[in-house]
């Protein structure tokens, strides 16, 4: 009996201890999947990889250490969807379902899909051309759809104004931009309309990916006088392949970055890209301190350096008088 006794008690011991285990080791997994809860997570979002978004999203983090959320309290929880629509929208999911504090979406694309998920996490967004035109927000001034941030318009009669002293005699501009981009429609059509109020005539051509950019840059290389390229990720990415064919046709390229002239494109006016980055940052300070997107105006963040492509610049063989104001670069890769 007391044997039986003695071993009863040693099986109840043990059934208390596996307990005991079982709910440590649920309690360890519930922290894994659910972060630091002592820290603020803030999402990163952008549809694909280049120069100009990594200057944001630099820019960004940068600032909001500043403003004191860092490694010590902040959780930045970086995602790209590498240019796939569906990997976009599944990464905004998946951000609402981890519950995160605040969402920074880079351009237009991560923006949309991320307004999309009307959700009740506060949307700051990065380098929007057409906050209003993409759906984003109805009000500049009030923000709706729990969304803000800034804006980056292209400033399309500066650089073709631009165009007519670096390069002047063009008779005709050829216009190259992708059709699943709304910032880039939106600015395209902005240049058309801007070349029609001043005479200017124009060939456009519409690609669907960056695989039908050759042949298309090609194209207008043989038929214009100078090329303008809207900010228009696809197109940025194929820069270089844009800069190959124009450069043997001493073609010039106006673009809307300073990304795209370090990769081979003649010239732009620009906005920078750190610095609007930054902007959005201190938009994003005051929402976690506890204003909400419709109390944080959006902004247009103004371009303001002229930047040409030294290297391009000599291969089509344009020389420059006056070089009061401008920033010349080599190619990225030199």
């Amino acid at each position: 009996m007391k044997k039986n006794l003695t071993k009863a008690m040693a099986m109840m011991a043990a059934a208390v201890m596996a307990v005991g285990i079982t709910a440590c080791s649920s309690s360890s997994e519930g922290t894994t999947e659910g972060g630091d809860e002592n820290k603020t997570t803030i999402g990163i979002v952008q549809m694909a990889d280049n120069g100009a978004f990594t200057d944001m999203r630099e820019g960004f983090i940068a600032q909001m250490n500043a403003s004191g959320y860092d490694d010590s309290n902040t959780e930045f929880l970086y995602k790209n969807a590498q240019g796939d629509a569906s990997n976009l929208n599944t990464i905004c999911q998946q951000m609402v379902s981890d519950g995160v504090d605040l969402v920074a979406t880079i351009a237009t694309p991560a923006t949309q899909a991320m307004v999309n998920m009307k959700s009740d996490i506060p949307v700051v967004f990065i380098s929007v051309s057409d906050p209003v035109g993409a759906g984003v927000l109805s009000d500049m001034e009030a923000p709706d759809n729990n969304a803000t941030g800034t804006s980056n318009a292209i400033p399309v009669g500066d650089i073709f104004d631009l165009a007519d002293k670096l390069t002047p005699g063009v008779e005709k501009y050829g216009i190259l931009y992708t059709s699943g981009e709304v910032n880039a429609v939106n600015t395209a059509n902005n240049a058309k309309e801007y070349l029609d109020s001043i005479g200017v005539e124009y060939e456009e051509i519409v690609v669907t990916n960056s695989s039908e950019v050759q042949q298309a840059a090609q194209q207008l290389c043989s038929e214009c006088d100078a090329i303008f390229v809207p900010n228009d990720s696809v197109i940025q990415s194929a820069m270089p392949v844009v800069t190959a064919v124009a450069r043997e046709a001493k073609v010039p390229v106006y673009g809307s970055s300073t990304v795209m002239v370090d990769e081979g494109a003649f010239a732009t006016i620009a906005i920078s890209d750190t610095e609007i980055g930054a902007a959005s940052a201190d938009m994003a300070v005051e929402i976690l301190g506890g204003k909400t997107p419709t109390e944080v105006p959006s902004v247009v963040v103004p371009a303001t350096a002229t930047v040409v492509n030294s290297t391009t610049m000599e291969a089509i063989g344009v020389t420059i008088d006056n070089t009061e104001g401008i920033t010349f670069v080599e190619d990225a890769a030199e």
